[in-house]
């Protein structure tokens, strides 16, 4: 009788059990395969759209209308902006953009310039990206439907009274407006003239005096007409037929006469204007002339190794768009002149800046521009041009990653992300987790052979840093045995030595089975200038940037073009480009590659000359990874020999 109370109880439960797993299906599948309208993202995004400018809204601006407040020269990014209205979903800005109308004035004439293909570009494309919001009320930028990007049509103060009704102005707080070309007859502002309060300008014209630094956005002057055009490949080690190229109409006539007399005295520099027409108001813009000789524009930029690029009415020009597309390295003769994105493209790299007194001096300036230097450069203007400058789109991108940068500072592009071409074959072997954890520690591995004395007094200093898991001592004396263990210095840390067969520089990057951590410290048996404070702050360093090697004393290696040669420079230098592995933070992986993995021929070397250890491992880091050494800048300069002998 129990027993069938029992089956029967049970028989229930699995009954109700099978129900409710039954019933659970039925509705996930009601919800996943039913059609609903539920909104995606991707939906959400297109919500935005330019309609016909025939069929848009119109809103009339009366006469005595308020407009905006004058811009405000002392805005930063900590008074003018509320960044609290950012990143309310992700570490992401997000952008609304105010719906397209019709603005007219009393008398029903329009206000606002009419959408160009330049401006609508920019709205599309800013739709269509992740920083997009359809809903105002989690933006944290507000850009306005208003085609403002250029000034010579532009109705300033009505345009400030459509800006001040805008229903979230806000005196301009967070607001974004884009501008390729500010000022007009005569003066030439070079900042927008509207009335626009507290907002930030995308400006492509502006001078240091103009510029708020950390707020505004320097732009590029974008060229529709030559961005359009298709150039041929050129190999960018080719030579090419000019020295140097002016291509630009409408300047000033003390540079016209500089340049000429230059062209005068210099074969190989080629001055161009305006094909003489006769029509004047008819400007084939694909053609330029010296003389009656016809060049094809912008084809003519690739015979040149340098594009010289002048003020005119306006300090931005269209010609530093051009020359990037072609492989020209700008010459940019326009002081005052901020660079386009200057605040994250390295221009160093991609060009050359001289003053306007010294164009007379520019065949010599020039001429100290090595050729290898010379063909980095040119790549990396097409760098530059095919990721930032290439379309209003990318502009508009570039532009939000900017101020996202700043808004998300922990979150930022980094220098590599924004100025290195992407390299083939290179990527970090290195995935989660990104920072290694800091409880492991590091293993300082110590090279030496007879030392002792030195020896003892690192281990003493080097135990006293607090992540420090363990000393392992790489005993390369075949001749002579290490020290009886009661000499060693007591210390809190595992000590552990290994005694290698032969006397060899490599044993120091040997993947020992007693390296338990991530992090390798390698020193030498002489560094006794790093304290343990400078030793910590090297670990969190790495920590960072585990896939990179970070050092203490840096090295520049550069090509002499007088000998031909490859030259290592040991003095202490404002650059570097390598930094000794004496003194130096790696990730374990590289003992492996550097024993198993390099070319036979250079560890060969390396031990055959007892010497430039540091530099094969340097390369070897840089060509896995792809990316430079990291130097630390300690206390005291670290006075490294300038070979290493273990003998």
């Amino acid at each position: 009788m129990i027993t069938m109370r029992l089956r029967s109880k049970y028989q229930n439960f699995y009954i109700v059990l099978f129900t409710v797993i039954l019933f659970g299906v039925i509705v996930t599948g009601f919800f996943q395969f039913w059609p609903h309208t539920q909104e995606t993202e991707r939906e959400r995004r297109n919500l935005f759209t330019i309609p016909d400018l025939n069929s848009v809204p119109e809103v009339k601006i009366l006469s005595t209308s308020q407009p905006a407040h004058k811009g405000d020269i002392t805005c930063s990014h900590y008074e003018c902006l509320d960044v609290y209205r950012c990143g309310k979903d992700a570490n992401m800005i997000s952008v609304y953009i105010y719906p397209v109308k019709k603005y007219i004035d009393e008398n029903g004439i329009i206000i606002t310039n009419t959408l160009s293909k330049e401006f609508h570009e920019v709205l599309t494309t800013i739709a269509s990206s992740s920083f997009y919001t359809a809903e105002p009320e989690k933006a944290c930028l507000f850009i306005p439907s208003i085609d403002m990007l250029s000034q010579n049509t532009l109705r300033t103060h009505e345009n400030g009274q459509v800006l001040a009704q805008l229903p979230r102005w806000n005196h301009g707080l967070n607001h974004l407006l884009f501008n390729i070309l500010p000022g007009t007859v005569p003066d030439f502002n070079t900042s927008l003239d509207v009335p626009r309060g507290k907002a930030i300008v995308a400006g492509g014209g502006f001078s240091t005096w103009t510029y708020r630094s950390g707020f505004d956005v320097s732009i590029p002057v974008f060229n529709p007409e030559v961005s359009l055009i298709l150039l041929p490949e050129v190999d960018i080690k080719a030579d090419r037929k000019y020295l140097a190229i002016s291509a630009q109409i409408g300047i000033h006539p003390d540079f016209r006469d500089e340049l000429d007399d230059l062209a005068n005295s210099h074969s190989d520099i080629l001055i161009l204007d305006r094909c003489e027409s006769g029509n004047e108001d008819e400007t084939d813009t694909t053609k330029m002339c010296k003389g009656n000789d016809q060049f094809r524009y912008p084809h003519v930029l690739q015979d040149a190794t340098f594009c010289i690029i002048l003020r005119r009415a306006r300090l931005g020009q269209p010609a530093l768009s051009d020359a990037l597309k072609a492989g020209c390295i700008p010459v940019v003769v326009i002081d005052t002149y901020v660079m386009p994105f200057a605040d994250v493209l390295d221009w160093t790299r991609a060009s050359i800046s001289i003053r306007e007194e010294e164009l007379e001096r520019l065949p010599d300036i020039l001429s100290l521009t090595s050729l290898t230097q010379i063909q980095l450069m040119r790549k990396q203007a097409l760098f530059y041009w095919e990721n930032y400058f290439k379309s209003m789109g990318q502009i508009a991108l570039t532009t939000l990653q900017i101020i996202n940068d700043r808004i998300f500072p922990y979150m930022k592009k980094s220098y590599a992300s924004w100025n290195e071409p992407s390299k083939e074959n290179t990527i970090s072997p290195f995935f989660l987790p990104k920072m290694p954890p800091k409880a492991e520690g590091f293993t300082a591995v110590v090279l030496t052979y007879n030392r002792v004395e030195s020896l003892f007094k690192i281990i003493r200093e080097i135990a006293k840093t607090p992540s420090l898991s363990k000393i392992l001592v790489v005993w390369n004396n075949q001749e002579m045995s290490p020290p009886a263990a009661t000499t060693w210095p007591k210390i809190s840390k595992p000590l552990k030595v290994v005694q290698t067969k032969e006397n060899k520089l490599s044993n120091r990057f040997y993947p020992y089975d007693e390296i338990e951590t991530e992090c390798v410290l390698a020193l030498d048996d002489d560094i006794l200038m790093l304290n343990p404070d400078e030793l910590e702050f090297g670990y969190e360093v790495w920590r960072e940037f585990p896939d990179r090697l970070v050092g203490y004393p840096g090295r520049l290696h550069t090509w002499d073009e007088a000998t031909g040669k490859w030259k290592y420079e040991s003095e202490w230098t404002s650059s570097t480009s390598m930094v000794l592995s004496g003194a130096a933070f790696y990730h374990k992986y590289f003992n492996f590659l550097y024993t198993h993995r390099m070319p036979s021929v250079i560890k060969m070397w390396v031990d055959e000359n007892f010497n430039c250890e540091d530099i094969a491992m340097n390369f070897l880091i840089s060509n896995v990874t792809g990316k430079p050494p990291m130097k630390v800048t300690p206390k005291k300069k670290i006075q490294m020999p300038r070979m290493h002998h273990y003998r």
